[in-house]
């Protein structure tokens, strides 16, 4: 369904898709209100099959609210990211929740990196962990060796996180070659 509202030209705002993977639904700012059969829901659209006959509203209170409350929860997790222009959007330039305390880099949770990383890489080398609050994005020990010279989730991650994970890796696998010239010298 959203690609078929993308084609016509109607926006609806979206963080975990992407074009080149599959629709995975979790971040649920594309949710469109739907009625068939006289009943309305909430979908999310990236996972939604177009059908003729369905009525679609892509911007209902309901739809607004859901986006706005998913922005502001958004923002206290990670102040950088795609979600900050959407949260703009519907007005809201601060989140009332508490801030994550995250002495790491930020991380948006849209998946794009970890699903990129399994379906087109095919290595996995990227993987979520912890849940809740808790809940990131890290590296898969041993696996994600070729992430330096791979870099090319870097392009989905808009939040900062894959660069830093990536930088971390560098740090600690040069370490070693940092200490031996300074014994050298």
């Amino acid at each position: 369904m959203l690609q078929a509202a993308q084609k016509a030209g109607i926006s609806i705002p979206t963080l975990c898709h992407d074009d080149k993977l599959e629709p995975y639904g979790a971040c649920r700012f594309c949710m469109v209100e739907i009625e068939k059969n006289n009943r309305k829901k909430l979908v999310a659209s990236c996972c939604y099959p177009a059908e003729n006959g369905l009525v679609v509203n892509t911007k209902t209170e309901n739809t607004d609210k859901i986006r706005r409350l998913l922005a502001e929860l958004m923002l206290s997790i990670s102040p950088s990211g795609a979600h900050v222009d959407i949260a703009r959007e519907y007005g809201i330039v601060h989140s009332r929740f508490k801030q994550a305390e995250n002495p790491e880099s930020p991380c948006s949770l849209c998946g794009l990196c970890v699903r990129y990383c399994a379906e087109v890489k095919k290595k996995n080398a990227v993987c979520f962990v912890g849940r809740g609050i808790d809940r990131t994005v890290a590296l898969v020990p041993g696996v994600s060796d070729a992430c330096s010279s791979c870099r090319e989730c870097f392009d989905f991650c808009d939040a900062g996180k894959m660069v830093y994970l990536v930088d971390m890796i560098q740090e600690i696998s040069c370490a070693p070659l940092r200490s031996a010239r300074k014994r050298s010298d």
